[in-house]
């Protein structure tokens, strides 16, 4: 399940993890957004104890999307320990999510 962070929760669950975790930058009014949310969700079952998975909109939290220089939605960023260690802007397969995810995970 891809549960949803704001801005407070960011350092905790994302930063401070040792896990790999993936962030779906996104935002409801977006078309493509709304296209890869089931894949996001997919992807947080399918995974669940690998690699954590949340979702954040950048309108409520635009803190961290300015941060993370997030200038269009979707973007998709994997981090490792903490760091980023892959951003992917735009729609992308579930395939693609998953491969770096499994890459990552190693």
């Amino acid at each position: 399940m891809a549960r949803e962070l704001n801005s407070n929760e960011f350092q905790n669950e994302v930063l401070n993890s040792k896990d790999i975790v993936l962030v779906d930058f996104s935002a409801t009014w977006c078309g493509p957004c709304k296209m890869l949310a089931p894949i996001v969700e997919e992807l947080g079952k399918e995974m669940e104890g690998k690699v954590k998975v949340f979702k954040l909109d950048v309108d409520k939290s635009g803190d961290i999307a300015q941060k993370y220089q997030v200038m269009a939605v979707p973007t998709v960023i994997i981090f490792k320990n903490g760091e980023v260690a892959e951003k992917m802007v735009g729609f992308q397969p579930k395939n693609v999510l998953k491969d770096k995810l499994e890459y990552f995970s190693k």
